[in-house]
C-alpha cells in the first residue's frame, strides 16, 4: 500500500511495468500485480497499455470495495499516468465501484488504406 506522498512515484513505476509488458492485441486480458497499485484508503488502481501495429491504447482502471472512486482521488493518478493524454470514461455497470479510462494514440502512416 502507498501514502498520498508517493502517488509521483508509484506511477511511475506502473508506466514502467506497462512498457515492460505491454498487452497485445486482440488479447486475451491476463495482468499481473505488477500492473496495480493500492493506496493506504483502499483505491486499486490497475494501468496497462495495449498494442497492436496500428495503435496504443493506455487503459487506467480505478476501483474501491466501498463506493465509486471520487473525482477527486483519481484526477492525480490520471495525470501522473497518461503524461498529457487525453483520456475518455468507459460507462460503469449499475451499482459498480469501479471506472475505467481509456486514452487512444494511432498512427495513421501505418494503417492500411480504405479500399
Amino acid at each position: 500500500m502507498i501514502g498520498a506522498m508517493d502517488l509521483a512515484g508509484e506511477a511511475a513505476r506502473l508506466r514502467e511495468a506497462a512498457e515492460a509488458k505491454p498487452l497485445k492485441l486482440p488479447v486475451n486480458r491476463r495482468v499481473d500485480d505488477r500492473h496495480r497499485s493500492l493506496t493506504e484508503d483502499g483505491l486499486a488502481v490497475w494501468y496497462t497499455i495495449e498494442v497492436s501495429p496500428h495503435s496504443r491504447i493506455y487503459d487506467v482502471l480505478f476501483e474501491r470495495s466501498d463506493r465509486m472512486p471520487s473525482d477527486q482521488e483519481i484526477q492525480p493518478w490520471l495525470e501522473a499516468l497518461l503524461d498529457g493524454r487525453r483520456a475518455e470514461e468507459s460507462p460503469s455497470l449499475p451499482d459498480s465501484f469501479a471506472r475505467r479510462f481509456a486514452a487512444f494514440e494511432r498512427d495513421p502512416s501505418r494503417e492500411a488504406p480504405l479500399a
